[in-house]
């Protein structure tokens, strides 16, 4: 049961996210807020970096990345949230895995658009690859290692005589 209702909640909520009102109201106003935390921890290091909605850019050399859908930590969350949401598990501890979930998936997000970011300016061909091999597995193996530290603060099941 726990395997279908994993395989729903994704169904679900990857149809949901692609609908237009969706993109609309709720993921390009978060990716633009990804692009603007992402702005600032790239200030620490270099103050002619903006955000201007999804687009990240250094106003001096003119190089700019834009946060499309599918680079905001979105999808790795959904899978993140079904996996939770399928595995028998008191609402508190859902609702912590889901919260503890969220921070590792855009913390570790916001580290990937920074690199990638520095890296597209150095070497665009490394940066194609970064961008579409490592750093995708690298998001989803987060999402799974988020997964499997909270299931294992889990207490374990009764065992009926």
């Amino acid at each position: 049961m726990p395997l279908i209702t994993f395989a729903t909640i994704l169904l679900v909520l990857f149809t949901v996210e692609l609908l237009e009102p969706v993109q609309i109201w709720i993921i390009q106003p978060f990716t633009a807020v990804v692009a603007q935390v992402s702005a600032v921890v790239l200030q620490a290091f270099d103050s002619t970096v903006r955000a201007h909605g999804i687009v990240l850019s250094n106003v001096e050399t003119g190089a700019a990345v834009s946060i499309q859908p599918g680079c905001n930590g979105v999808e790795a969350m959904i899978v993140v949230l079904a996996a939770i949401a399928a595995t028998p598990a008191s609402w508190k501890q859902k609702l912590i895995g889901l919260g503890l979930g969220f921070l590792a998936i855009q913390i570790l997000n916001v580290i990937r658009i920074v690199s990638l970011f520095y890296l597209l300016q150095w070497n665009p061909v490394w940066f194609e690859w970064a961008h579409l091999y490592l750093w995708q597995a690298l998001i989803m193996l987060d999402g799974l290692i988020v997964y499997l530290l909270w299931v294992r603060t889990l207490p374990a099941p009764a065992v009926s005589p």
